[in-house]
């Protein structure tokens, strides 16, 4: 549990930790040169609990190394996160382990989450439950609650957060873990998300565009394809469903498309069918959010767009939503 200026949430995190109905556990708290009284209020729980280890950083080192030296730490064969302002519930702990020795395959388990704060109306986030859906969904954004985490230690090998992309440095982590283990999401919500106006990811929002740029490059190399690839701009614009393509640049895209099938069929990284169908999904969407043209473009894009259509490898709900924009 890493810690930086939480005083107001922090007893609540800390109870539903040592709450837990498993009880087999160290909690290590790491708290990054808090300004508040984050500091007291762990000191208030050390005598009352032998389970939890503290470590009070003299400098600010950011919530990236934070959790490294957590890692580094652990001495458990398995590891479980969660954020200081969040709430686990009882059971977590207990079901999760329970995943993780009867499914030797599986290296990272998380769980849906709901969501809950002043400001915010109580919502249940719900991720897919088996790997092969997860890995796909990974091409388009993170889907893993990072404070629903629960892992092998000895699947990190030496993979660890990098600051460089906070606010999503867990977005990074997850995406090198889900080519090298199982990943699974238990069908129900063990953790409550906290959302306020301190959250990193709103107070370095600047950051994410450019880091999930990066971490969508490293994903593709899946498909074989590199960072200098001339296309690597519309092979990003596809998984992302990119609105506001014009004629031209939604034809590359269905170019993509098809290689993303093809390389897939030699590469066999993905399973092919939940590929294509979130591939669709995308041109679905670019096609629907297409740029608006005049009376006359729309025309002349329809009388061209019927003569390339038909040899692209597209279903035939793809091919009735290109005919009504075109």
């Amino acid at each position: 549990m890493p810690v930086y200026n939480a005083e107001k949430y922090l007893n609540e995190a800390i109870d539903s930790v040592l709450n837990q109905t498993y009880s087999n556990f160290e909690l290590i708290i790491l708290n990054d040169k808090s300004t508040d009284s984050s500091k007291a209020i762990i000191e208030s729980y050390l005598a009352k609990d032998s389970r939890i280890v503290f470590i009070d950083k003299e400098t600010n080192v950011g919530p990236a190394n934070l959790r490294n030296q957590g890692f580094d730490l652990a001495r458990g064969t398995y590891i479980a996160l969660l954020d200081a302002d969040d709430i686990a519930k009882p059971t977590r702990f207990e079901k999760q382990i329970a995943i993780l020795k009867y499914n030797p395959e599986i290296g990272v388990c998380g769980t849906w989450f709901t969501t809950f704060g002043d400001k915010e109306k109580n919502k249940v986030l719900q991720h897919p439950e088996k790997h092969n859906q997860i890995k796909v969904n990974f091409l388009i954004d993170c889907t893993i609650g990072n404070s629903t985490a629960f892992f092998r230690k000895n699947i990190l090998d030496d993979i660890r957060y990098d600051k460089e992309y906070v606010p999503v440095e867990d977005y990074h982590l997850w995406s090198r873990l889900i080519v090298k283990t199982q990943f699974y999401i238990l069908q129900e919500t063990l953790v409550d998300y906290r959302i306020h106006d301190s959250n990193i990811s709103q107070t370095k929002i600047d950051n994410v565009k450019r880091s999930n740029r990066r971490i969508k490059i490293g994903l593709l190399k899946q498909f074989g394809i590199e960072e200098d690839n001339p296309n690597i701009n519309t092979f990003i614009h596809l998984i992302e469903g990119q609105k506001g393509l014009d004629f031209e640049e939604i034809k590359l895209v269905s170019e993509c498309y098809n290689h993303f099938i093809n390389q897939n069929n030699i590469l066999e990284n993905f399973d092919a069918t939940l590929l294509e169908k979130m591939l669709q999904k995308s041109i679905g969407r670019i096609i629907r959010k297409a740029s608006k043209q005049s009376n006359s473009q729309i025309k002349f894009y329809k009388e061209k767009f019927a003569q390339a259509y038909s040899k692209l490898a597209f279903s035939d709900k793809v091919l009735i939503q290109i005919k009504a924009i075109f």
